[in-house]
């Protein structure tokens, strides 16, 4: 009696892998489970066991509820794109312990829950992109200790609240391109040394906190062109310490004056840090110079601030010549 209840939990686990394959879905060996395009409306129930791999997208699922993906314990690879998703009910991804890629990409996601990242801590890559979220909350994604590449492009994301991704240690590319956020905070950014590719193009940024990128240490490729900088500190871009960074910065309503002159020039002495799109760089103000180059006018706005300290240094140095020949000649008659 005792080796069969021994016996039982193996028979169990063998009768779940052997499901048969849901209706208008395509198996392959138990493990890779083909429902794309299926014009399913939720989540098939019978699905097996086993499966590695679901494909899920290009169907009508509008939500996905609590415990949808329950004894899929094997699952590596789900796909849920282009899903109609608008709504992630609590608890919706439970038991996808051992998931490392997820695509919900090109749904209708305004907001994560806060539990989204829960029982994902095994997850490499997220994409997120093309849905309509706003806002990335402290808790949605603290769980997500071994990702690697997240994708938030294509977005609605206004802020990053301070703390919404010190979790992701192990990351090594986000991309937040084509979103609306207005500036890059300090502390946005804590937490992510290992972080190699950062592309905040198209978006609307015009500030730069000093220390927004300081945690950055192993950055090689950020972009920042078409947003709505005007202005550039020196120190922002100074304080990122990787070994080699590729800057794109184009696409800019830059105002040409000579403080941004001398961003540029220190910029450009900086060994590690390369301007891939220098020459692209154009001017947005002031008028006169507007869609002109800033490689083609860099030498020439600093020249009405150099013209008028040296007429302010002569003057000076003329009033106390004057000052010394008259105390010279009081001197004299006296």
């Amino acid at each position: 009696m005792l080796a069969v209840l021994s016996a039982l939990p193996l028979a169990v686990a063998l009768l779940g892998a052997s499901k048969p394959c849901p209706r208008n879905c395509q198996c392959y060996d138990s493990d890779l489970v083909d429902c794309r395009a299926r014009g399913l409306a939720h989540v098939p129930h019978s699905l097996p066991h086993g499966t590695w791999l679901l494909d899920l997208g290009l169907n009508s699922l509008t939500e996905l509820r609590s415990h949808s993906f329950s004894g899929l314990w094997s699952l590596r690879v789900l796909v849920l794109s282009d899903s109609g998703i608008q709504l992630l009910q609590p608890q919706a991804l439970f038991f996808l312990s051992f998931l490392e890629k997820l695509d919900l990409s090109h749904n209708k996601l305004p907001a994560l829950p806060s539990d989204f990242s829960h029982s994902l801590s095994s997850l490499r890559e997220l994409h997120l992109d093309h849905n309509q979220l706003q806002h990335l909350g402290s808790s949605s994604l603290e769980r997500l200790e071994n990702l690697e590449k997240l994708d938030l492009s294509h977005n609605r994301i206004q802020s990053i609240e301070l703390g919404a991704l010190r979790g992701l240690s192990r990351l090594r590319h986000l991309y937040l391109q084509a979103n609306q956020l207005a500036a890059l905070q300090e502390g946005t950014l804590t937490r992510l040394q290992g972080l190699e590719v950062l592309l905040l193009g198209q978006n609307h940024i015009s500030k730069i906190e000093t220390e927004a990128l300081a945690p950055l240490h192993s950055l090689s490729l950020l972009g920042l062109e078409r947003n709505r900088l005007e202005h550039l500190k020196f120190k922002s871009l100074l304080n990122l310490r990787a070994p080699s960074t590729h800057l794109q910065l184009s696409a800019n309503p830059w105002t040409c004056d000579c403080d941004l002159h001398r961003v540029f020039s220190k910029v450009l002495r900086v060994r590690r840090l390369h301007v891939d799109d220098y020459e692209n760089i154009t001017c947005r103000a002031p008028l006169q110079l507007a869609g002109a180059h800033l490689a083609w006018v860099d030498g020439q706005l600093c020249m009405a601030e150099t013209a008028t300290v040296l007429v302010i240094t002569v003057t000076v140095l003329v009033t106390v010549i004057a000052a010394i020949v008259m105390a010279e000649r009081n001197r004299k008659k006296n």
